[in-house]
């Protein structure tokens, strides 16, 4: 039962992030944005995160549950904190530039965690894999909107 407790707490860690999204919503601002005609709609944005954030938090308690806390799982976490203050820093803060520095940090350590997770648990890293090319998508997307609307 504990081993289910824990994956409660590793899912509460990710809704914690997650919560950041619906408190700085796109709102008026980021429409008005010069945005790429690959901007997908949307909708799209929590049907993708609500998949991601199950994976991530699967992938953060498979490490966990074999080797407790490590560097893996540190860089786990830094990335949790990165993602949760990117809407803070897009959304409610405006700062496009500061938001792609953000996502760049993120994609460092989500790539570090899937490196370092890699010999702990082969599924924890490749459950991360799709994070790491949505992330990918993003900084292209935070690019071009950073390097548009001046």
């Amino acid at each position: 039962m504990s081993q289910y407790l824990s994956l409660l707490i590793f899912i509460g860690l990710v809704c914690f992030a997650a919560v950041t999204g619906a408190l700085f919503p796109t709102g008026p601002w980021y429409d008005a944005l010069t945005k790429p005609v690959w901007t997908p709609p949307n909708w799209v944005f929590p049907i993708a995160w609500t998949i991601l954030y199950v994976m991530i938090a699967i992938a953060g308690w498979r490490v966990w549950n074999v080797s407790g806390i490590n560097s893996a799982l540190v860089v786990w976490g830094i990335g949790l904190v990165l993602n949760a203050a990117w809407s803070w820093l897009m959304f409610g803060e405006h700062q496009i530039g500061l938001a792609l520095a953000d996502l760049i940090g993120m994609w460092i350590s989500i790539a570090a965690f899937i490196w370092l997770a890699r010999p702990i648990d082969s599924t924890a890293a490749l459950l991360m894999v799709p994070y790491l090319i949505w992330v990918s998508y993003a900084g292209a997307l935070n690019l071009n909107i950073w390097l548009n609307n001046p």
